[in-house]
């Protein structure tokens, strides 16, 4: 933007510490009458449908919605828009069954970590926590990095003060009220995303006048539309499989599955954020084709913010931090929350301290000292999408055969550990470097000649491809060998 912002310095950290002083205050006097380890791990499995549908739809929606369906858009089509919305959304239905299936298991439990533990040995469950916490560690950053980049790009604000501002605001409610701090924060935040959402969307579609529609889409970039364009199919089975998978193993959402007063309320609860998440993130997709067939020379992860601040509109830049820093918040809390409920619940069938260690407050120790290392990551400004690729990648190599063990007595713990293993060395081997041009077997072990365009041009596609459905093939494999 040539040093050219929307608004000043000045006013923009006026705001980002105004709306994150009035969560923190929310958080903190709404918790105060829920103390206890039940309201901070489970919120006293007694949340009903209205906090419960907010909470996971908040809890979904982070500041990535602004910049990931928009990016994903310009080189992925409507299939990458449709796999993004789907892969989002999908696992709300999924936990419809797998959360009645756990909740009924394993009714007093908190975690899918949890279950895991008492299906399989400790080796598999050490496995499946630290991949677990190492899919919302890089959420966490790129959740920080993405309201970082926004309020920067809006203000020219650095990177290092949002992040530290928004990262000990969150902190400061989240570890002293826990997961009813976290709901009762979410209920807030999403009727500010909701409102902001709204008038955004509203303005936006507005005056773009005839560009926003499909028929304009078609004729400045009529690939991005097309049945025919491979990449389109590509990407979104890419976003479906990698979104979806990765969402399963959120313990945020895990949280809430036990957090809700029966499984009536979670089934609602469940199928109402699938029916606002969905719409929402193609709304988002959609818009960054719009973007980007205005002017192709917009940066894509840029698309809504190119559209909705042409005019610089000081108002509308307001309300954009107002919004980035809901997402991001109802989003951060939920991940601080999520990952010190595992160091609580489970820390201790993992280190096996002393017997009189607080688990409790050892899990402030913990999260304060990855919160450390988040603040440094989102100071660099690292690129989000491919953060959350590299997370999604792991997700993938374990979804199957977790998921599919919650029906399948017979996996034993030796064959799932293989078959996760071997998926992750063979979807990494075919993971993208950040340019995308290239993987470690496609054009470093191998000459990138000696394959077919095709692999050479779907690498993120046959990665996960590869890393989710290779398990699949080893345990049915081994399973016929055994019986």
């Amino acid at each position: 933007m040539d040093n050219i912002y929307f608004i000043s310095q000045s006013t923009s950290l006026t705001l980002v510490i105004t709306i994150s002083l009035i969560f923190v205050i929310f958080g903190i006097y709404h918790s105060k009458k829920f103390q206890g380890i039940n309201n901070y791990l489970t919120a006293n499995r007694n949340i009903d449908l209205f906090s419960l549908t907010t909470s996971l739809v908040a809890s979904a929606l982070g500041a990535w919605i602004l910049f990931g369906p928009a990016s994903a858009s310009t080189w992925g089509g409507i299939g990458a828009v449709i796999g993004y919305a789907l892969g989002t959304g999908f696992p709300m239905i999924f936990l419809i069954y797998l959360g009645k299936k756990i909740r009924t298991d394993f009714p007093k439990g908190s975690s899918l970590i949890e279950y895991m533990r008492k299906r399989f040995g400790k080796s598999l469950f050490k496995l499946i926590l630290l991949m677990t916490i190492f899919y919302m560690f890089i959420f966490l950053c790129a959740e920080v990095t993405a309201v970082a980049v926004l309020i920067n790009y809006i203000s020219g604000t650095d990177l290092w003060i949002t992040a530290s501002i928004v990262i000990i605001s969150t902190l400061t409610y989240t570890l002293y009220g826990g997961l009813r701090a976290s709901i009762f924060t979410d209920n807030i935040q999403m009727f500010v995303i909701g409102v902001l959402l709204l008038i955004t969307i509203s303005y936006i579609t507005l005056f773009s006048g005839d560009s926003f529609s499909f028929s304009f889409i078609e004729s400045k970039n009529p690939q991005l539309l097309s049945s025919s364009y491979i990449p389109s199919y590509t990407a979104g089975l890419t976003f479906f499989i990698a979104v979806a998978a990765t969402n399963l193993f959120h313990q945020g959402n895990w949280q809430r599955v036990y957090a809700a007063k029966n499984y009536e309320t979670l089934k609602k609860s469940l199928i109402i954020s699938f029916l606002i998440i969905v719409p929402i993130v193609f709304l988002m997709g959609f818009i960054g084709m719009v973007s980007f067939s205005i002017d192709s020379a917009n940066r894509p992860d840029l698309g809504f913010f190119t559209l909705l601040l042409k005019d610089q509109t000081e108002l509308l830049s307001l309300l954009i931090i107002v919004l980035g820093l809901a997402l991001t918040i109802s989003t951060v809390d939920t991940l601080v929350n999520a990952i010190s409920s595992l160091f609580v619940v489970d820390g201790k069938a993992t280190f096996n301290f002393d017997k009189k260690t607080d688990y409790l407050k050892l899990s402030k120790y913990f999260i304060i000292a990855i919160s450390i290392v988040v603040f440094f990551v989102a100071s660099k400004g690292f690129d989000i999408l491919y953060l959350f690729l590299l997370a999604d990648l792991f997700c993938c190599a374990f979804v199957l055969t977790v998921f599919y063990s919650f029906y399948n007595k017979k996996i034993n713990e030796k064959t799932a550990f293989i078959s996760i293993i071997v998926g992750l060395i063979a979807g990494f081997l075919m993971f993208p470097f950040p340019d995308f041009s290239k993987s470690l077997l496609v054009g470093v072990l191998v000459p990138t000649e000696v394959f077919s365009p095709f692999v050479s041009q779907s690498l993120l596609f046959l990665s996960f491809l590869i890393a989710t459905f290779l398990p699949a093939a080893i345990l049915k494999i081994k399973m016929k060998k055994n019986y």
